[in-house]
């Protein structure tokens, strides 16, 4: 396994320490009475919780909102927090993270909620975990670990390795085939930030639904208004230090490239989107199709 992986799992842990203290910093956010396409609901403790729905495809249909959710870590969760998660009638959670990610801040949901974990990165090796994490809070190292582009590098191959890496078919084949069922949604999937193992899947599942390149990329790009906010002390604290600006915002936000990285990887390899959901999730055409009516209105 490419370092990439190793790198990866530690900004999931990194971004996990901070989370708590951050998003209860937040509480007396209001939720938002009107929702538009890739917008926050406003829920405070899980700032990144949005409707992938709204988004009008190429032919015409819209996206069905109340069906499927994506977000950040759904811990801590406040008690007023939870009411409001309670009234979106989820049926099923589907935690995409690592079992230390789990164990370390496992989900708080409502009553009712089935529970599934999917490890996107089971297959990711953790070895050096403990080194890399360390020059998070050692700037001036990181700087010459991490400076330079190479945390970008790093970024680039993780999110071809959402497409390619075992565990990750795995995880998104279950994903994907269990939003086509009724009796299963509405449901919310997430990461500890929401924004890459999310991210890739939000961009993976709207394309699939013939959602144009450039709302798909605006979907993922919003990622960075409601994570980066969460993060902002820790990001100056380590500027201040001495670190490069650069490196915190490459592991707090994402960028275009990375993105384009999981779909090039999908070109490369499978040619088309719906090859990566049939050669590379085992997603047939017919299963295809019952996430399209599913997930799609006129």
């Amino acid at each position: 396994m490419k370092r990439s992986s190793l790198f990866y799992l530690v900004v999931a842990m990194v971004v996990l320490t901070t989370s708590c203290s951050q998003n209860t910093s937040q509480k007396d956010a209001k939720t938002e009475t009107k929702i538009t396409p890739g917008q926050s609901l406003g829920i405070a403790s899980v700032p990144n919780l949005r409707d992938i729905g709204g988004y009008i495809n190429k032919e015409g249909k819209t996206v069905a909102s109340g069906v499927v959710y994506r977000s950040n870590q759904l811990n801590p969760v406040s008690d007023e927090d939870m009411k409001k998660l309670a009234a979106l009638g989820l049926k099923n959670d589907y935690d995409l993270r690592t079992e230390a990610e789990i164990t370390n801040a496992p989900d708080e949901i409502p009553s009712g909620v089935e529970y599934i974990s999917l490890n996107v990165l089971a297959d990711a090796k953790q070895s050096s975990a403990a080194m890399l994490g360390k020059l998070l809070h050692m700037p001036k190292e990181a700087n010459e670990k991490l400076g330079g582009g190479k945390i970008d590098a790093m970024f680039l191959e993780g999110y071809r390795e959402f497409v390619i890496l075992p565990s990750a078919k795995l995880a998104y084949q279950e994903l994907f085939l269990s939003l086509s069922d009724p009796a299963k949604t509405p449901a919310i999937f997430h990461c500890t930030t929401g924004k890459d193992r999310t991210g890739w899947a939000t961009a993976a599942l709207l394309t699939l639904l013939d959602v144009s390149p450039e709302l798909v990329m605006e979907d993922f790009l919003k990622s960075n208004d409601y994570i980066i906010p969460m993060y902002r002390k820790q990001i100056d604290g380590f500027v201040a230090a001495g670190g490069d600006s650069l490196i915190p915002l490459a592991i707090f936000g994402v960028k275009p490239e990375y993105l384009n990285a999981s779909f090039d990887e999908v070109q490369k390899s499978f040619g088309t989107i719906e090859n990566y959901f049939s050669e590379g999730l085992g997603i047939d055409t017919q299963e295809q199709e019952k996430i399209r009516k599913r997930l799609l209105e006129n």
